[in-house]
């Protein structure tokens, strides 16, 4: 008999102006005093003043904390609670990539439900309420606004990860004008990182269902049909709003039938050397998916007409990722980035540490497995 148990954000808004929606929603939620999590980068682009004031203007406090950085680390998370906390917020919006709405879900989490973070790590620890949450993605890649999932950096540059249905927001808001400037090769790593979420969901060992299946099909349609639109012309927004629409499903997808070995291997990627999450993932998307083969196959081939394949087999399948990877403007090797032949056994050993994603995988991977997959990306 078939068993799942799947969760999403209850509400997901996409449209043309679909942040002039946000004041409204705090004021529903009894919300005051808003703490606006972000980075400083979008905040010298120009796209979080106008949030601000546009909450201001709504007669809501707004304390901004703009020290969001990549992969975050331990001490960022906690330096934001402690300011936000001093503050006084009752509500917490995020504006960002993925790494801005992970510190946003622990944000809400921990000024409501006080704890030690490292108490949190691993699955379903988190499990006290948390203060009413809006997430707006200004990348199409992480779907981090429907996962339950946020990801930190820990003081030994290893990644761990708080897992917990308490984490997923109040409300998503998708609205393309946030995506318009994003530069080509950004918009390239988080477009394949988005397809390699929908892509690990639907091969996925463990918790794979009818549910996942049909959102991660979805998905891969919408980005890989829009990818390389919005490669050749950055400012159509029909097409950044068809990428939002399939980086959400695809974290609907993956934070229900989770992913596996293309993250493993990536994380240590971002935690040792800084590689964005998206970059990452996309590095090592191929290489991974011909390990796979001999199990996923079968999978391969009925993805195969979601990406526009010449034939609905499994090479056919690679054949159309690896054609969507070229059109890329991104590193397309480990080399490019300064990783050294040298440093890859301990980035094998480190990706074997991630065993909440590598018991997900289709292939059994082993720490050699791991050396030689890394030594193909090089």
């Amino acid at each position: 008999m078939l068993s799942m148990n799947f969760a999403t954000t209850p509400r997901i808004v996409l449209r043309d102006g679909a942040l002039d929606d946000l004041p409204g929603m705090f004021a529903e939620a009894g919300v005051r005093h808003v703490a606006l999590v972000t980075d400083a980068g979008l905040v010298r682009a120009g796209l979080v003043a106008p949030v601000e004031a546009r909450l201001r203007a709504a007669g809501l406090a707004v304390t901004l904390y703009d020290q969001v950085q990549a992969d975050p680390p331990e001490h960022i998370v906690l330096g934001a609670v402690e300011a936000l906390r001093a503050a006084g917020v009752d509500g917490v919006f995020a504006i960002g990539g993925g790494s801005a709405m992970d510190v946003a879900k622990l944000v809400a989490y921990l000024l409501r439900s006080p704890c030690a973070l490292e108490s949190i790590y691993g699955v379903d620890l988190a499990l006290g309420a948390r203060l009413p949450l809006i997430l707006a993605p200004t990348t199409a890649g992480t779907g981090s606004e429907v996962t339950p999932i946020s990801i930190v950096t820990t003081a030994g540059d290893e990644k761990r990860g708080v897992v917990s249905r308490r984490l997923l927001p109040d409300v998503a808001l998708l609205d393309p004008n946030l995506t318009l400037g994003l530069p080509g090769p950004v918009t390239a790593a988080t477009g394949i990182d988005a397809m390699v979420h929908a892509i690990e969901a639907f091969t996925s060992k463990r918790l794979k269902n009818p549910l996942s299946d049909v959102l991660a099909k979805q998905a891969l349609a919408l980005l890989s049909a829009n990818l390389p639109v919005v490669l050749r012309d950055g400012q159509d927004k029909a097409a950044r709003g068809a990428m939002l629409l399939g980086s959400c499903l695809a974290g609907m997808a993956f934070a229900n039938a989770p992913v596996a070995a293309v993250h493993a291997l990536a994380y240590p990627l971002g935690g040792r050397y800084h590689v964005p999450h998206g970059l990452s993932n996309a590095l090592m998307l191929l290489p991974v998916l011909r390990f796979n083969l001999a199990a996923a196959a079968p999978l391969y081939a009925e993805l195969a007409p979601a990406v526009g394949a010449e034939g609905n087999t499994a090479d056919a399948f690679l054949a159309a990722i690896e054609r969507l990877v070229a059109q890329c403007d991104m590193p397309k090797k480990l080399h490019e980035l300064q990783v050294t032949r040298d440093s890859l056994p301990n980035l094998a050993r480190d990706a074997m540490r991630q065993t909440r994603l590598l018991v997900n995988n289709p292939v059994d991977v082993t720490e050699a497995d791991a050396l030689r997959l890394y030594k193909e990306a090089f």
